[in-house]
């Protein structure tokens, strides 16, 4: 036998140890702290990705519909907060995260006020919102400035 017995054990200590070392880290990086925050909610796949243009073109009214189609295919939707801070959403006042959220149709594109639970995991905000406190809706109306769809938004031809 290639392995004795004590090479063997000192290999499941140190495994061992590796996964209890792993799993405190992990929960300490994740213990929640209750937020109230403020901010527009957004589909954050058009917002991260840059598949719709920057910034600026993927909030608001400008970019509502799309808004509204991403989240009802599932994509996650985020709270933009005026510094710029990003929440990932993870539940809205005890939905299921999992099936499809009225909430979430009904607040997408609005800036809201939400207490709830944050945790940081790898540098990534994440939010379960216990409470929408205040809605202001849509209160970014630059559809006056890009039209119902951002003119960047288009893929451009491959030459």
């Amino acid at each position: 036998m290639a392995f004795g017995r004590n090479k063997i054990l000192a290999v499941l200590a140190v495994v061992a140890g590796a996964v209890m070392l792993s799993a405190a880290t992990a929960n300490a990086a994740t213990s929640a702290k209750a937020v109230e925050i403020r901010g527009e909610v957004i589909d954050t796949w058009c917002y991260f990705s840059g598949v719709m243009g920057g910034e600026d073109a993927v909030v608001g009214t400008a970019h509502h519909t799309c808004a509204l189609w991403c989240a009802a295919g599932g994509i996650p939707v985020g709270v933009l907060t005026e510094d710029g801070d990003v929440y990932m959403v993870l539940k809205i006042e005890g939905e299921d995260p999992l099936a499809q959220s009225d909430a979430v149709m009904e607040i997408q594109s609005d800036v809201i006020t939400a207490k709830g639970l944050h945790y940081v995991r790898d540098g990534v905000n994440y939010l379960v919102v216990e409470e929408v406190v205040a809605n202001d809706g849509i209160t970014n109306t630059n559809h006056l400035d890009y039209g119902p769809v951002p003119p960047n938004s288009f893929p451009k031809p491959k030459n």
